[in-house]
């Protein structure tokens, strides 16, 4: 299914690209696949969300926002069990479109020795703006340090002088 529509994609902007005098914007590249694959484009994002958020914070229906694979890890890595320590998780799988017409992902989270012992949360990773601040439901999440590092900067690789 990734694969799938991977190939789509890639097909697509490059078709998009070629005729296009400036290039879209991600969501408008984005409807355009929707639309051409006779999915129902999103015409009030807002509503959605509103939707979404009638369901716990990390439901198939509410997934938790993230930005790509790295941030789905990211997430639950901030994540704490009721009794304070980090939760291990895995990757079950794809559970096919969420409410935000994306593909989300479920993770299964354990807290050894803690309540609830075993949960899955789903995860939407198409959100490339988006940074959930939230805790999903029976966990808190702990914030990043101060100093932690801007994502939108490369960090600065300094080299050894040469030897003469």
């Amino acid at each position: 299914m990734h694969l799938l529509r991977g190939i789509i994609l890639g097909v697509g902007l490059v078709g998009l690209s070629a005729c296009a005098s400036a290039p879209p914007a991600n969501d408008e590249v984005d409807q355009s696949f929707k639309t051409a694959l006779g999915i129902e484009p999103v015409t009030d994002f807002d509503t959605r969300i509103r939707k979404a958020d009638a369901y716990p914070l990390g439901d198939a229906k509410n997934p938790v926002r993230v930005n790509s694979p790295a941030g789905q890890r990211e997430y639950l890595s901030r994540l704490r069990c009721e009794n304070g320590q980090p939760p291990a998780f895995h990757r079950v799988g794809s559970f096919g479109l969420g409410p935000y017409e994306n593909i989300i992902d479920g993770y299964e989270v354990t807290c050894s020795g803690s309540q609830p012992e075993k949960t899955m949360i789903y995860m939407d990773m198409y959100f490339l703006k988006h940074i959930e601040t939230r805790a999903v439901e029976g966990f808190t999440r702990v914030t990043p340090p101060i100093n932690w590092p801007d994502p939108n900067k490369r960090p600065e690789v300094t080299m050894p002088p040469v030897p003469k």
